[in-house]
This record gives structure tokens, C-alpha cells and sequence, in this order.
């Protein structure tokens, strides 16, 4: 009887010997780095179970696991199996673990696209189009869709998309819809803007949010100097105080659209359009640009200064007058000279 004790003690320890020796070979393999060389992308298809996931890495390479040993650990050990569709990125030192982990919690990979501030409307969607990564669905309807919002001062009764989205560093998985992006930066817009109109400074010639960015726009193409942002803004708002016409070429030339060869003339500055601001008082009707944070918080609490004037160096920067007879000085010494 002892004997046969014995031996059963003995298969059961050899056993559970095994098993534990087994387990602890699995895990070694399943939390070994993947042959993985370089950062490189996984896209996982509609439809593909967890077995599959496998050996579609097996295939490219990225893994030597045994098939079955995969497969065992598939059935007993990982936690998650459902993994989910999308493009995923695979780095040295990835193990099955680690990778499995990301697809099943649905980690895709980020792409990204910048949407800079100062360009236009059609600019952006030029971006978005030759973005690889994104699938670029905008007609006029879409593209009205992605300004739909609950502000009450944006955007029912606007009729022109320009302006309306913020300038900013967008993240997406990827085939995300180019109108998902747009909607995303309106919706960035909406909030900023809302929690800047809060904080704006007393007594602005400025009515509304919307008003606000069309002066952002402006301060945005007529400068890449972030440090003047504030006091270009302070010179257009002391215009607009004092009744004074803007003048700014930026305006001009958005207005002039496509046919602008890239040479502005005195019969541009004559002609009349909605956006000459050497002809019309006040602010153009829409913006003329995508704004970014930095612009939008200048319109709304500009540099308090008397200058009334400011003329481009030729460097980026400008020289600011108080008075037209220190403005026509500065134009002789930087424009005329040139």
C-alpha cells in the first residue's frame, strides 16, 4: 500500500513538476522581445480573432513563437483574446504581451497633422487631403456639418467656414475622416475662444466672440514675430477706437482671392471688396485666416500703447509710430529704401 502511495506521490510531483516547468517556459517565451528591428506599423483587419493575430506576426516576421506554443498560451494564459481592428505600432523590445495588450485594450497608433495658424480654409483642406492617413470626405455639406455647435454666438447664421477652427497639433487613428478633424477643431475653437471672451480685456471695440477672431486673423497674418502679436493688436484696436481705418494689406489680398498674382498695387488698395480695409471702416465681415491661440488671446487683451502705425522691417519685425509723421519716417527708412 505504501508503495502505491509512493508512486502516486511521485506522478503527482513529477506532474506538477512539469506543469509548473512548462509555465514558467511559456511565460518566458510570451515575454521575450518579438524580433521587432525598428518602430514599424500593424494594421489588424475587420474581422481577425486573436490565432490569427498571431500568425499574421509569425508571418511578417515579427515573431518565431511555435505555433503551438502560442496557441496554448492563447487558450490558458492571456488574459484578454478579443482583439480589436486598426493600425498599431510595433517598437524593439515589444513582446507578445506587450503587443496583445495594446490590441485588445485598442491602442491604435496615432497619427498626426498640423493645422497652421495663418493659412486658409482652402489651405488646411489641401493638408488634409494629401495627409495619407486621412480620408477626406468634405463637401459643402460636410464641411457645414463640422461647424454645428451649441455657442450662441457661432455659427447658425455664418455662412463662410473661414476662421471658425482652431490652429493646433491634431492626433487620429488611422482613415479617421477629415470632417472628424475639422469638428474637432471647431469644437477646440468653441471652448477656447468662450474661456478667453471671459477674461477679455475692458472697453474693446470688439462686440462679439466672432468679431474677435476676425481680428485674430488679421493679427495672425500680419505678423510671425510672437512677441508683437499683443502690440499689433493694440494698434488696431487704437484705430478702431479713433475710428481709423485698418489698413492692412493682409485684408486686401483676401480679398482679391485667386487672381492676387503676388504683387500688391495702389489699384488694389483703390478697389473696392467687402475686405479692403483701406476702404472700409471697421472690421472686414468674416476672418481671414485660421487663428491660433496665441493671436486670439492678443485680440482679446492687446498692449495698451498710443501707436497708431507700424511698418515691416524687411525682417519679420516692425517699426510702431504714435504719430503719421514718425510712421511716414519709418516707411522712407524701410520700405522706400528697399
Amino acid at each position: 500500500m505504501k508503495r502505491i502511495l509512493f508512486l502516486i506521490l511521485g506522478f503527482v510531483f513529477t506532474s506538477a513538476f512539469g506543469t509548473a516547468c512548462a509555465v514558467i517556459y511559456l511565460s518566458k517565451i510570451v515575454n521575450a522581445p518579438l524580433s521587432i528591428q525598428s518602430e514599424s506599423l500593424f494594421v489588424i483587419e475587420q474581422g481577425s480573432n486573436a490565432y490569427r493575430t498571431v500568425k499574421q506576426l509569425r508571418n511578417q516576421a515579427y515573431s518565431d513563437i511555435p505555433p503551438m506554443v502560442a496557441k496554448v498560451w492563447l487558450k490558458f494564459f492571456a488574459t484578454d483574446t478579443s482583439v480589436k481592428s486598426g493600425t498599431y505600432a510595433l517598437a524593439p523590445g515589444d513582446s507578445l504581451v506587450d503587443v496583445f495588450t495594446r490590441f485588445t485594450k485598442g491602442e491604435e497608433h496615432l497619427f498626426s497633422v498640423s493645422l497652421v495658424e495663418g493659412l486658409t480654409l482652402k489651405q488646411w483642406l489641401e493638408t488634409l487631403k494629401a495627409h495619407s492617413n486621412i480620408q477626406f470626405d468634405i463637401d459643402n455639406k460636410t464641411l457645414r456639418q463640422t461647424t454645428i455647435t451649441n455657442a450662441d454666438w457661432c455659427c447658425q447664421a455664418i455662412k463662410h467656414n473661414e476662421g471658425l477652427y482652431l490652429a493646433d497639433t491634431y492626433f487620429f487613428t488611422n482613415n479617421t475622416k477629415a470632417s472628424a478633424v475639422l469638428a474637432r477643431a471647431h469644437e477646440a475653437l468653441i471652448a477656447f475662444v468662450d474661456e478667453q471672451w471671459q477674461q477679455r480685456a475692458l472697453d474693446l471695440p470688439i462686440n462679439t466672440p466672432y468679431e474677435a477672431l476676425i481680428l485674430a486673423s488679421i493679427i495672425e497674418k500680419e505678423t510671425a514675430v510672437p512677441e508683437e502679436r499683443n502690440r499689433i493688436a493694440g494698434v488696431f484696436v487704437n484705430r478702431l477706437n479713433s475710428n481709423m481705418r485698418l489698413q492692412t494689406d493682409p485684408t486686401v489680398i483676401y480679398g482679391i482671392g485667386d487672381n492676387f498674382d503676388g504683387n500688391i498695387t495702389r489699384k488694389h488698395l483703390r478697389t473696392p471688396t467687402p475686405y479692403n480695409t483701406y476702404v472700409i471702416k471697421g472690421l472686414p465681415p468674416t476672418p481671414i485666416a485660421m487663428a491660433g491661440k496665441a493671436a486670439i488671446k492678443a485680440a482679446l487683451q492687446p498692449l495698451e500703447t498710443d501707436e497708431v502705425y507700424f511698418v515691416a522691417k524687411g525682417d519679420g519685425s516692425h517699426q510702431f509710430s504714435t504719430t503719421l509723421e514718425a510712421h511716414n519716417a519709418a516707411v522712407r527708412k524701410y520700405q522706400l529704401k528697399r
